[in-house]
């Protein structure tokens, strides 16, 4: 193959640029007996050949450059040789960055195991019962349920809501919504009595406090809440209830007991909102 000629657009571009020096060393030689302004005018002159020289520098590697790039698609372009110049030309290529080489893994495959599980040391072999077994237990356990009776071993079933007892709770908050405050009291403090264990025992006394701070019954609502804190204190109420009962405190003259109970709220349940009001109620009795 026979090497590329160079391009015809490189030997002007050479010839200029030999001939750029000797026309500034001519401009400088002649610069002593000149007048001034042939002097300026070589001086252009000069920086023009310069600025020429510069370009043709510059158009002369972008040349370089795209013959390079020719000569490198001419090589990808070309039939490849045959098995035993491609071994020796990979021979002699570059040697590739150890960063980019790919490591040799080892390739592991792994089997599913059909090892058989363990055996558990049984004592007694177990038997399943009989059907006639089985019929006897299902005879016996509907049995029970039909009398009212549940196994001992099976959970205890989860209360269900009287209809009866959730209206008359409903009717005597209603009472203290319309404005018949003291029969709402009545009605909520029968409830919680007769009701102790029912799921709005706790809210029963709770409102019903309220409707007597109303009625500006503070001693009355004092023993309510502190019913309501003494029966149910893991109920949703018992914080409210704390609140309620140092501000009957307060009105009934007795801050050391309210200032008692705003310090148990903010120690025994801290972060809460019912502890964020202690605190403020704290701070305003201390002035």
């Amino acid at each position: 193959m026979d090497p590329p000629r160079p391009f015809p657009e490189r030997r002007p571009i050479r010839r200029l640029i030999a001939i750029a020096p000797l026309c500034a060393l001519t401009a400088c030689a002649t610069t002593g007996s000149a007048p001034s302004a042939e002097v300026a005018s070589l001086k252009a002159e000069v920086r023009a050949l310069r600025e020429t020289q510069s370009r043709l520098e510059k158009r002369l590697e972008r040349v370089e450059l795209h013959a390079s790039v020719r000569q490198a698609r001419a090589a990808q372009d070309a039939p490849a040789p045959a098995s035993s110049a491609a071994a020796s030309a990979a021979s002699t290529s570059a040697p590739v960055a150890p960063s980019l080489q790919t490591p040799d893994l080892a390739v592991v495959k792994l089997k599913p195991r059909f090892e058989p599980a363990p055996k558990l040391p049984v004592k007694f072999a177990v038997v399943e019962p009989s059907t006639e077994d089985m019929e006897i237990f299902i005879a016996n356990g509907s049995d029970d349920a039909d009398a009212g009776e549940s196994p001992p071993d099976s959970a205890p079933a989860e209360p269900t809501l009287d209809p009866v007892l959730e209206a008359a709770f409903e009717q005597a908050m209603a009472a203290l919504r319309t404005g018949n405050v003291e029969g709402g009291v009545s009605g909520l403090l029968s409830f919680a009595e007769k009701n102790p264990g029912h799921a709005r025992a706790d809210n029963a006394l709770y409102f019903s406090g309220l409707g007597q701070m109303g009625l500006k019954e503070h001693g009355a609502a004092a023993k309510t809440f502190e019913r309501l804190i003494a029966r149910y204190p893991a109920g949703d109420a018992v914080l409210d209830g704390m609140l309620r009962l140092a501000e009957c405190r307060l009105r009934l003259d007795q801050k050391d007991d309210a200032r008692a109970l705003y310090t148990r709220i903010l120690t025994q349940f801290p972060g809460t909102a019912a502890a964020t009001q202690a605190e403020q109620r704290l701070a305003s009795l201390s002035h």
